[in-house]
């Protein structure tokens, strides 16, 4: 199955990005179509695996965590595979991902307070080597993804 995205499913996916609750009613006043167009769209978008889900989020700090860091993991010989299994089960951890470069790991994580991060630590460094990075401000975050352009700025 080959599907296009074309300009109305790109403002769409705008919307949806800024706030997936918004109305199929809503959408398609912004845009120009029927809801029952809308939810059309919207439902092969979903088929075909671009819209992925719909998320809530959530005040890390309201929920009593103060601190938000990167920390990221030079693994130790044979010990990648253990941590991947490991990293799962760290409820701490709200993103993680294998990377390229000296390190193998990058994770995201929240925490009560630095005591707590010193615990976290702990954890990890049976598996390798970490560098903690806590983090200040939000300076960009969930920021949506809208169409690329070519090299020759043409849209793609």
């Amino acid at each position: 199955m080959d599907f296009k995205l074309d300009g109305l499913n790109w403002e769409i996916l705008g919307v949806l990005q800024k706030n997936s609750r918004a109305s199929l009613s809503g959408i398609g006043r912004k845009i120009g179509l029927t809801p029952p167009a809308v939810a059309e769209r919207v439902k092969r978008m979903e088929d075909y695996g671009i819209i992925k889900g719909y998320n809530t989020e959530v005040s890390h700090t309201k929920l009593g965590y103060q601190l938000k860091a990167i920390i990221t993991l030079r693994a130790f010989m044979g010990k990648l595979k253990p941590f991947l299994e490991h990293v799962k089960n760290l409820e701490e951890v709200i993103n993680c991902y294998r990377i390229t470069g000296n390190e193998n790991i990058i994770m995201e994580v929240v925490l009560r307070d630095q005591f707590h991060l010193e615990t976290f630590i702990d954890q990890l460094i049976q598996y390798g080597e970490t560098r903690t990075h806590i983090i200040l401000s939000e300076v960009i975050s969930n920021a949506p993804v809208g169409k690329m352009k070519s090299p020759k700025n043409r849209v793609l």
